[in-house]
């Protein structure tokens, strides 16, 4: 592993000269390939999707390996969004002169090998390589063996791609032959690696941020709240609420715990309980909503979980200071909601919590780079330095000083 980890890193001088027409072309026959092996894609998929089933993997686990047309359009819409995107390598972002005279550009440039630790998702292989690659950076890709098959066949793709367009094929290193006991060794490879991002379950999360010797952008579980404040459009209210937990309940802005205000015992409590009851969805109350609702109560480990299935927390508050301290306690610095129309409650909500993404009036769901605006992510940061909220291209460059002088000295 060190040996490939030294090619790697090796391997990424070779993008630094690259033209953004090149990185551009070479994102775009990406695309290419991957429609032309559309077929031994879903193939591989299918092999990744039998052997879930037969080791009993979770239904949100298999939902999110799922590969099918649609999806597969999906990735390819993102590798055109990203082929699009201004490079983010080599931009002035200041420039200036000093008192001695000094020319002092601050230039952007790639951060230099990303390494990222993911389960499941073979998406999150091409969108992770084409970021790194439109921004200069080599990436170490280090798959779960349950979407091995799958992200075996996308990786052939983007080599394939990579050799067209005469690149050196190592700036995507996909582990391939890893086994468990490998990750304390590759979490300590800070001579090859300058960056690792874990996109998986806590225990993986907590393993490599209490044990790395490199820097961790952690993409923590997203145990996401909403509270509906006693002002709050119950209409819309209503529908935001079903499409936080309903949409995509196994994705990590899925709504986990929904707090409600107790004027609305009555009215929006019943109605949201009730569809969701119509549609499926697990309901765990707490203790007021048990006394109201046939259904099991919360309890800390509900609170604290990432449930990703059609399961959520109803907890009845007495006002938005018993809401924010809730969210205090178990949020995951992911994503929270205030749906409300006064603007006190409102600034309070958005001001007080310190979450990657905060919402007024909208769901969750909305934290994803596509839907932000950024073509697509590398993941969603709940870390405080450098990055936080979904990482596009510009999370993915640091920056240097460039400074030209005329034979000044500092007296």
């Amino acid at each position: 592993m060190e040996k490939l980890l030294n090619i790697t890193k090796n391997s990424q001088n070779s993008l630094l000269n690259l033209t953004p027409d090149q990185k551009q072309k070479t994102i775009l026959d990406m695309v290419s390939e991957i429609k032309n092996a559309k077929y031994e894609i879903l193939k591989a998929n299918e092999l990744d999707i039998k052997f879930a089933k037969e080791n009993n993997l979770s239904r949100s686990m298999i939902e999110r390996l799922k590969l099918n047309d649609e999806k597969i359009e999906s990735i390819l819409k993102s590798l055109q969004d990203i082929a699009n995107l201004k490079d983010p390598a080599g931009k002035i972002l200041d420039g200036w002169t000093n008192h001695a005279g000094l020319g002092v550009q601050k230039v952007a440039i790639p951060i230099g090998v990303i390494c990222v630790i993911y389960e499941s998702r073979p998406n999150v292989t091409v969108e992770v390589a084409s970021l790194c690659f439109k921004s200069s950076n080599a990436v170490v890709l280090k798959g779960g063996k349950e979407a091995q098959n799958s992200n075996l066949a996308l990786v052939k793709c983007i080599h394939k791609a990579l050799d067209k367009n005469k690149i050196n094929k190592n700036v995507v290193t996909f582990l391939e032959n890893f086994h468990r006991d490998d990750m304390m060794d590759l979490i300590k490879m800070d001579k090859y690696i300058d960056v690792i991002i874990p996109r998986g379950g806590s225990s993986l999360i907590n393993l490599i941020s209490k044990n790395s010797t490199i820097p961790v952008i952690k993409h923590d579980k997203g145990v996401c709240h909403i509270f509906v404040d006693e002002s709050a459009k119950l209409d819309s209210s209503l529908q935001i609420c079903i499409n936080a937990k309903i949409q995509n309940p196994s994705a990590c802005n899925a709504v986990e715990t929904i707090l409600i205000h107790e004027s609305l015992v009555d009215s929006f409590f019943l109605d949201l309980t009730d569809e969701f009851k119509k549609l499926g969805v697990e309901i765990y109350g707490c203790k007021k909503s048990a006394q109201i609702l046939d259904c099991k109560e919360s309890s800390y480990e509900t609170y604290d979980n990432e449930f990703l299935d059609l399961k959520v927390n109803i907890k009845i508050v007495e006002n938005l200071d018993e809401a924010l301290s809730h969210i205090r306690e178990f949020s995951s610095d992911h994503s929270e909601a205030i749906l409300s129309e006064n603007i006190t409650n409102i600034e309070r909500f958005l001001n007080e919590l310190n979450s990657a993404c905060l919402y007024a009036n909208a769901s969750t769901r909305f934290s994803d780079g596509y839907e932000l605006g950024f073509g697509a992510e590398i993941g969603i940061s709940t870390n405080k330095l450098h990055a936080r909220g979904p990482m596009g291209l510009d999370s993915l460059v640091t920056y240097k000083y460039k400074i030209i002088g005329n034979g000044q000295v500092r007296k």
